[in-house]
């Protein structure tokens, strides 16, 4: 699996070339993604928040394909990157086979996340790009 810091990858959801096509899919919680995330990210949490903690979200995998493809370049990015990292090995245990971890995540861990390092972002993401959207087309 690939890691990549945040200044390694793109703004606007898409590596630093624009050429690879990459996307950025947000595995943090849906609050946490309508909190701030970075521009042109696709929230599909790898577990969603409840009162009795995170839970797994089961149909993590299957909404990622569904949106993207087998075949994607995915860049998957959490807080600090523990669910990021946990996300990319699902992918790859399923199938995928070009997901890169951004490790540092959206507020850094041992190094400067994306919004520590002034990359965009915004709270109120493109339409269609959030996760109610995502699942609904993906049923």
């Amino acid at each position: 699996m690939a890691h990549a810091g945040p200044s390694g990858v793109a703004t606007g959801g898409q590596d630093p070339h624009g050429e690879r096509g990459y996307v950025y899919v947000d595995v943090r919680s849906i609050p946490e993604f309508e909190a701030g995330h970075p521009e042109g990210a696709f929230n599909i949490p790898v577990a969603h928040a409840t009162p009795q903690g995170m839970a797994p979200n089961l149909e993590f995998s299957s909404v990622v394909e569904k949106s993207f493809g087998k075949d994607a370049r995915i860049i998957v990015g959490c807080r600090s990157g523990g669910r990021s990292l946990q996300a990319a090995s699902i992918l790859q245990s399923v199938g995928f086979t070009s997901v890169v971890d951004q490790r540092a995540g959206y507020e850094g861990s041992g190094e400067p996340g994306w919004r520590p390092l002034g990359l965009p972002t915004v709270k109120v993401g493109a339409p269609g790009r959030d996760y109610e959207s995502l699942l609904a087309k993906a049923r």
